[in-house]
């Protein structure tokens, strides 16, 4: 059967928006991605050598912990999540998924802006590309990063699920 640390345990949610793959390696979340990504198999593979661990569906307690969580959010009832994350990335993609985190609730920020806090107003699309590459969406919230010129683009689980992310955010947001 093999070791906790050699599977990625994982299991979908069917949020409001769209279906999402849960998954969980060595009691950490590592995985938060839309089901129906085009990048779906690359974070898959990313995943599987980081950890040295097999993707395989099942049952870990976290990932319920996950979906109660998440179930909280959707309903409005839960803006910060207090779960252990661990991603596999670059240092830079690190940099940028750390201040992904840093986005509140209910605001946005522009791919220029994230670069310029990063120390590096010329990486916008290297930003971009960090941000495409991550695998805990809603946990590290790209669906808050927008264009320069207000524009929702580019998101893994579409711009209507982005769309209604940002409006979730926007209706429940009380400064």
């Amino acid at each position: 059967m093999g070791s906790d640390a050699s599977r990625i345990w994982l299991s979908t949610y069917r949020s409001p928006v769209g279906a999402l793959l849960l998954g969980v390696h060595d009691g950490h979340l590592c995985l938060c991605d839309w089901a129906g990504r085009a990048r779906r198999s690359r974070i898959d593979r990313r995943l599987e050598r980081a950890f040295s661990a097999r993707l395989t569906k099942g049952q870990h307690p976290l990932l319920a912990v996950a979906g109660a969580q998440l179930d909280q959010y959707f309903v409005g009832k839960r803006r910060d999540f207090d779960l252990p994350l661990r991603t596999a990335g670059t240092a830079f993609q690190s940099d940028v998924w750390e201040a992904l985190a840093g986005i509140p609730f209910g605001e946005t920020r522009t791919y220029r802006q994230l670069a310029e806090s990063l120390g590096q107003p010329g990486a916008v699309r290297a930003v971009a590309s960090a941000i495409g590459a991550n695998a805990l969406s809603i946990f590290l919230p790209c669906h808050r990063v927008i264009g320069s010129n207000g524009q929702l683009v580019g998101y893994a689980g579409g711009i209507e699920a982005k769309q209604g992310l940002l409006a979730l955010e926007s209706r429940l947001f009380v400064a």
